[in-house]
């Protein structure tokens, strides 16, 4: 099994923590998205939407998103339980991942990607150019403060953010936060309870990745 990464990037991460936590090996490929490589037709072969992670099966078959990849090993190897262990597990943590995913990556993305002079010309991912909207960068931005702001609300007391297990939403929501940061959006100094959560989740071996 062949891992097509990006250190840099967000999407895989998400992916790699998830199968450091199921403890699986795989053959990693460092795809360089600065220089275009993503772009180029040997990786299009693997992925004509042109975006990482993705990860390549012993038969050759190509799974191209983060969910793909979490839903396949997750059913190749399912302990750890990273997305739910009872039926009512996995809907509440596909619930709050969709919350993350929508406020949260969504939102930084719209910001970003319609500000940072890297993108200029490349507002969205995949093949085709886009050009920057301003407007939405700063929707985007405004989003995603409010999103931080709630994230206290979202932790609360519990251990995890779905409760008692460590899981996919926190996977997502780790990532998104030192996403964020990378931009100098951070949450806020009284959001004890999400604070002694990123402490937490943060002092695990796959978060280093």
């Amino acid at each position: 099994v062949r891992f097509y990464d990006c250190k840099t990037a967000p999407s895989p991460r998400r992916a790699r923590i998830f199968i450091a936590e199921k403890g699986i090996q795989v053959e990693t490929v460092e795809v360089d998205l600065r220089s275009g490589d993503h772009l180029k037709e040997e990786f299009s072969a693997l992925n004509a939407y042109g975006t990482v992670p993705v990860l390549q099966l012993e038969d050759g078959t190509c799974l191209n998103s983060t969910a793909a990849i979490w839903h396949y090993l997750d059913a190749e190897c399912p302990d750890p339980p990273l997305m739910g262990k009872s039926p009512i597990d996995r809907g509440r943590v596909a619930d709050l991942q969709w919350h993350i995913e929508m406020g949260g990556f969504m939102a930084m993305a719209e910001y970003m990607r319609n500000s940072a002079q890297g993108f200029k010309g490349r507002a969205l991912t995949g093949p085709v150019n886009y050009d920057q909207i301003p407007a939405l960068a700063e929707r985007g931005k405004q989003r995603i403060e409010r999103f931080l702001a709630e994230v206290d609300d979202l932790v609360g007391e519990k251990p995890f953010v779905a409760g008692d297990a460590f899981t996919v939403a926190d996977i997502d929501l780790l990532v998104l936060i030192d996403f964020a940061a990378w931009r100098k959006l951070v949450l806020p100094e009284d959001a004890i309870h999400a604070r002694r959560w990123y402490d937490a989740v943060s002092a695990r071996p796959s978060a280093a990745l």
